[in-house]
């Protein structure tokens, strides 16, 4: 920021809700009906999302492992990034807390009055839909996360910078 830019005030990671961050994607959480019964009765199966959405121009499934180190808060965000053509989903093992930070899809967000930010219980993850602008992974626990996105021969990854940056921090 230059020193004529005014200091945008810290955007505060709200809880993560599907109803809040439905404009962004999906909330990744243990549904609160039965399921249905497997394995002769020795486990449950809850079917979360039928299309993650990741076949678009000859894309594939790819699942990753991130190894995340804990991130500092207030954490500056100046910079965002969106997977066009694909979902991208954010799974932890083990309680991970993480903040999510988003921008709706279409065109890049500007500032920080542009972004949303949300943090996880620790169990919950997130499918982010196509186009969604979102910040790099921002662990708040260090520990590991699936990471499920489309692969394909050339790479799905616009990158933008926020023209007035702002920092998110934490409750």
């Amino acid at each position: 920021m230059n020193a004529e830019s005014p200091i945008a005030a810290p955007l505060v990671a709200q809880p993560l809700t599907s109803t809040a961050f439905a404009p962004f994607g999906t909330v990744i959480e243990a549904p609160a009906d039965d399921g249905r019964p497997i394995n002769s009765g020795n486990a449950r199966r809850f079917d979360l999302l039928g299309d993650l959405q990741l076949d678009a121009d000859g894309g594939r499934p790819m699942l990753a492992l991130f190894r995340a180190q804990a991130r500092s808060f207030p954490h500056e965000v100046s910079e965002m990034e969106r997977h066009a053509l694909g979902s991208q989903t954010f799974v932890p093992l083990g309680e991970r807390r993480f903040v999510i930070v988003v921008a709706r899809a279409g065109d890049a967000p500007a500032s920080a009055s542009d972004i949303s930010a949300f943090i996880t219980d620790g169990h919950q993850g997130v499918v982010l839909a196509p186009g969604t602008w979102h910040h790099a992974l921002l662990a708040v626990d260090v520990g590991d996360f699936v990471v499920i996105e489309r692969a394909a021969d050339a790479v799905d990854c616009d990158v933008c910078w926020l023209r007035a940056p702002g920092s998110v921090v934490l409750n």
